[in-house]
């Protein structure tokens, strides 16, 4: 009798399990399942006005005149690699510094304010960074280094702002899961705090800071609101960093709400290759991460 109810105990424990697993197995592929689906959709209504017109006039086209038919997004996709590569240079060393102050050379309770108060830059409305950048920004541009001050220097800022509670977080916890040993063990050797922070601790903790520069790269090139009201959103090639700029995003935020027919399908192939493009450059930051692990292994 205390077997046989052991036993429907256990079956019961078996199948609750079973059922656990298949739950969480379907909620994991649900993300995935709406990221294809997401995936095939934009590809469905951008891929056909690429080829009809030309892929090579598409992404090389210098000149972007929906209702004349003329769709080229190259001033826009070489607007997006310019203020995301200038929010990197500012959000990247700022972020790496402080993330390495607040683990390394601050007091416990010092770390105990600034961290949260860093980590609520990251809960403030892209608009109002725009704001910020429209009222006190773009003025100090304008009148000092020249230019309309609407500039690609200004949305660099103003995003290298933006990302620096991502990178400092995830960078932060990065170097603090490194066992104390590592710490120890330079320190016996003779290494001194700044030592000991370039040549062990950076290295190990290579991989979440590499994961905390793709994040914040992502979160660069896609933001519209606060590009739209700095960069000028000129649909040209820029020349230096005091001009105005149109990026991908800011291209189809300010045109889905009236195009129609071949111009929203032409948006939405610029949101195709705004999406190629984010996938090319988180490839090639993993492939980087991997031979830097493979090398230091």
């Amino acid at each position: 009798m205390k077997s046989d109810m052991k036993g429907r105990g256990r079956n019961k424990l078996e199948r609750t399990d079973r059922l656990v697993r298949l739950s969480l197995l379907v909620v994991a592929f649900s993300a995935v399942s709406t990221l294809a689906v997401i995936t095939i959709f934009m590809f469905e209504q951008g891929a056909p006005i690429m080829f009809k017109y030309g892929l090579r006039s598409f992404l090389a086209g210098s000149d972007w005149y929906p209702t004349e038919k003329i769709f080229g997004l190259w001033p826009m996709i070489v607007g997006s690699l310019y203020v995301t590569l200038g929010a990197m240079v500012i959000g990247v060393p700022f972020g790496l510094a402080c993330a390495v102050v607040l683990t390394e050379f601050s007091s416990r309770p010092v770390r105990r304010v600034i961290k949260p108060v860093i980590e609520l830059l990251a809960g403030i409305p892209s608009v109002v960074y725009g704001f910020i950048g429209v009222v006190i920004l773009v003025p100090f541009i304008r009148e000092n280094l020249g230019g309309p001050g609407l500039s690609v220097l200004a949305a660099s800022i103003i995003l290298g702002i933006m990302i620096l509670p991502t990178i400092i977080s995830i960078s932060v916890d990065s170097i603090q899961a490194i066992p104390l040993s590592y710490r120890e063990g330079s320190v016996a050797l003779g290494a001194t705090k700044w030592q000991t922070v370039k040549m062990v601790l950076l290295p190990a903790a290579r991989s979440g800071i590499i994961a905390s520069v793709i994040l914040g790269m992502g979160r660069a090139i896609g933001e519209t609101m606060a590009v739209i009201m700095i960069a000028g959103n000129a649909a040209s090639v820029p020349r230096s960093v005091l001009d105005p700029v149109r990026t991908l995003t800011s291209n189809i935020a300010l045109e889905m709400g009236y195009a129609s027919g071949e111009h929203r399908q032409a948006l939405f192939a610029t949101g195709v290759i705004l999406f190629i493009i984010i996938m090319i450059l988180n490839t090639v930051a993993n492939v980087t991460s991997s031979r830097m692990k493979g090398s230091k292994g």
